[in-house]
């Protein structure tokens, strides 16, 4: 057949000119416009890919084949005339920047044994791009860069141990570092970056060992540690990697023999003193096992190394650590840095790349150049007005109205007549003067409350269980336990009896809150307002147009008592107040209790979906979103469904010039163009006030919305709901739903271990 240059009809015009428009339109439909226009800084670096950029993909077989995959790479990298410099090969595929002349190439080669081998190069893909393959290449080739610039990978990010910072006082010492990763934003491919630290402890294990061998009893000294140390990852500084510990073998000693992978026998001892030139000072400690991941065949026996205890270095903080108010003060000096020193930070990384020679080639063999950091247009939505119960507060800061609240009453007024206060014997003389802080600042927020019946208890948990069987009543309202130890048992041991066998709303406050000097009314007020909520009071509200509206939030977390387990945390809002609701209703009982308040069903719901992972969103697509609907179409009226995605953890970070400077974005900050996903219905929304350091935006997805809420609307209400959390009087960073979803399931999974009663399902009684 002959080929004819066809020319469009009339009507394919047309046809063209409308299908532009539509996706013109669909464009537009998932950004908004109002606010105030504002200049936004980014960490998104251009790469300058051309608009021609393309990957080449090839399948490289040999004949004979080579079962060594270094052997393979050689044999073809010998071959660097034909291939060029930009390339790369995994034994396998290989990655060319430009197409070969044939669509199959055969080479040979010649081993140093002499025999011949035929190599068959095939193209088997021309890539884009926008290809997921392209892009999982580029983030490959930015490990190497990042390799050039002498920064080591340790789990997903690259750190500088040439360059550390020294914490003396707490024994810690910081590697500074980045974690990048390149992706398809909106107009372009673009790599994020940002800044990074890795916490490493200057005690290595055997210290850590030592240290506990002294202050516990020696009988249970394995077992205390085998729990405190299985499932930490530890640093070899000798060749900078880190393990994961999954056990203790007390029986290898250094001393001992292993088979290396020539079969010559060599000791532990030996081997790091030949390989590492490290000498031992203790032959006697027992030696960590870390299993390491099986690559390729699953079915493979696992492989494990042994480490020396000596020679490895904790990272990250312990339990202990993250609760030393000093130490975490002292940290965030040095990894909380301000939107100014974290451009520069980052500004500087793409000079070392331009400047390093190797770096800079490495990105120019394949077509790309690093660009500078990427400015965009957000928007500042207007602050909201709180609205209390006679008046409504114009907070002075829109991020921060606990000062503002002084004098004002809350919408709903609550009384707290029949309740039991625990505390211990040595602590009764503090209990009585919080109490009465506690009277005297409920009087002017609507908050009456009767003087309690006191019992003073023995320290140790099972004191206060005992305590609370003889005394705790269905007619009580609330127990408050005054608790003098901060070891964990007595608090859950509270929370699991008033939460499980004798279901009443509890507070649990240390002593050492309370004995702050010159914060007992700031915390009298704090506390006033929990009790409020947990006895099923509402503080404060927002207005919110939407009528029959239903909002709910989804958060998971696993359970620390059984493994493997999950916890599902699932708060709808009714009139304010959330409910919890077993899995196995989760919709179903929710509506039912929206329609007992409000005297009919919803006509649309929102849900507000946390705790999924990047590779857990197409689960959510598949299996959650077809569940949640089966159940609504069951339910009377049909109401109709929006299901967002909540990422509280995300890489992009935004500045806004101030005086000459970077500051953080104001609150009610929205960035919908140009940092999203082409592919998506999401934005980035600033709703936290950040007092220190740079500020974390806060990343949503509307995966699915049947209810077509213009982006303006969907993104001023989710601002809305950051207003609600009645824990915090001020903004959060997701929507209050969220956190209660959030606090429910940390009070289960770190607590209860079991799903509390449901007599307890109307009152926020896990804050």
């Amino acid at each position: 057949m002959q080929n004819r240059k066809c020319l469009p009809t009339k009507g394919t015009l047309k046809f063209v000119f409308f299908l532009c428009f539509a996706i013109q339109l669909i464009i537009l439909s998932i950004s908004g416009s109002s606010g105030i226009p504002v200049n936004v800084i980014t960490n998104l670096f251009s790469l300058g890919l051309p608009r021609e950029w393309q990957l080449y993909q090839y399948h490289v077989t040999f004949n004979p084949e080579l079962e060594s995959r270094r052997l393979r790479i050689a044999l073809l990298y010998n071959h660097v005339e034909f291939l060029g410099k930009a390339k790369v090969f995994d034994g396998a595929t290989l990655f060319l920047a430009h197409k070969l002349e044939n669509q199959v190439t055969e080479l040979s080669c010649e081993t140093r044994r002499g025999d011949m081998v035929k190599i068959t190069v095939q193209l088997t893909h021309q890539l884009f791009s926008s290809n997921p393959v392209c892009i999982q290449f580029l983030n490959l080739l930015f490990k190497k860069v990042l390799q050039k610039l002498s920064m080591y990978q340790i789990g997903r990010n690259f750190y500088s141990p040439s360059d550390p910072v020294e914490v003396p006082q707490h024994k810690l010492t910081l590697w500074p570092g980045f974690v990048v990763s390149v992706g398809h934003f909106e107009n372009e491919v673009m790599l994020c970056a940002d800044v990074s630290h890795k916490v490493l402890r200057s005690e290595n294990v055997l210290e850590f060992m030592t240290n506990l061998y002294n202050n516990s009893e020696r009988t249970r000294f394995p077992e205390n540690c085998e729990k405190e140390l299985v499932g930490l990852i530890v640093l070899t500084r000798y060749n900078n990697k880190t393990y994961r510990i999954d056990d203790i073998e007390w029986s290898i000693k250094p001393t001992d023999s292993f088979q290396k992978r020539d079969g010559t026998q060599i000791s532990y001892e030996d081997y790091y003193k030949q390989q590492y030139d490290v000498v031992m000072t203790d032959l006697n400690q027992p030696m960590l096992v870390s299993q390491l991941k099986s690559r390729g065949n699953c079915s493979a026996e696992p492989r494990v190394v042994h480490l020396i205890p000596e020679l490895c270095y904790m990272t990250g903080l312990s339990r202990h650590a993250t609760s030393d108010f000093r130490l975490m003060r002292d940290l965030a000096q040095h990894t909380h840095l301000a939107p100014q020193q974290r451009h520069q930070r980052l500004s500087r990384l793409a000079d070392n790349i331009q400047r390093n020679k190797d770096a800079r080639f490495e990105l120019e063999n394949w077509g790309l150049q690093m660009g500078c950091q990427a400015s965009l247009t957000g928007r500042v939505i207007s602050p909201e007005k709180i609205l209390m119960q006679n008046e409504t507060c114009s907070p002075v800061n829109p991020g921060d109205w606990f000062r503002d609240l002084h004098n004002m009453k809350t919408i709903s007024e609550t009384h707290l007549e029949r309740w039991l206060v625990l505390c211990s014997y040595n602590h009764t003389d503090l209990t009585h003067n919080f109490l009465n802080c506690l009277r005297r600042v409920g009087s002017p927020m609507n908050f009456h409350i009767q003087y309690p019946r006191i019992m003073p208890v023995k320290e140790g948990p099972m004191s206060f269980v005992k305590v609370l069987q003889q005394h705790v009543n269905p007619e009580l309202q609330l127990v408050l336990c005054i608790l003098s130890s901060n070891k964990k048992d007595c608090y859950d041991s509270v929370k699991k009896f008033l939460s499980l066998h004798q279901p009443i709303p509890s507070q649990c406050v240390h002593v050492r809150t309370l004995s702050k000097q010159g914060m007992m009314m700031s915390v009298a007020t704090k506390i006033a307002m929990q009790i409020i909520c947990k006895l099923g009071g509402e503080l404060w509200a927002v207005e919110i147009p939407l009528k029959s509206l239903m909002v709910v939030g989804i958060d998971v977390s696993k359970d620390t008592l059984t493994k493997g387990n999950s916890v599902v945390g699932f708060v709808a809002i009714t009139r304010i107040r959330c409910i919890f609701v077993s899995p196995s209703c989760i919709s179903t009982g929710a509506i039912n209790n929206w329609e007992k308040c409000n005297g009919h069903p919803p006509a649309r719901i929102i849900i507000y979906r946390d705790g999924v992972g990047d590779g857990q969103l197409k689960m959510v697509m598949d299996y959650e979103v077809p569940q949640l609907l089966s159940v609504l179409d069951e339910c009377s009226g049909g109401p109709k469904m929006t299901l967002i995605i909540v990422k509280k953890k995300c890489l992009p970070r935004f500045f806004v010039e101030s005086n000459g400077g970077l500051r953080n974005p104001p609150v009610g900050t929205v960035i919908d163009t140009e940092a999203t996903q082409p592919s998506w219905y999401d934005f980035f929304l600033i709703s936290q006030l950040a007092r220190q350091g740079t500020v974390n935006p806060t990343y949503y997805n509307v995966v699915y919305d049947d209810n077509k809420l213009s982006p303006d609307h969907m993104q001023r209400f989710t601002f809305k709901m950051c207003h609600l959390y009645y824990n915090w009087p001020g903004l959060i960073r997701v929507p209050a739903p969220c956190q209660y979803a959030n606090k429910l399931t940390f009070l289960v999974s770190q607590s209860i271990h079991r799903e509390p009663s449901l007599e307890l399902a109307n009152k926020l009684f896990y804050l």
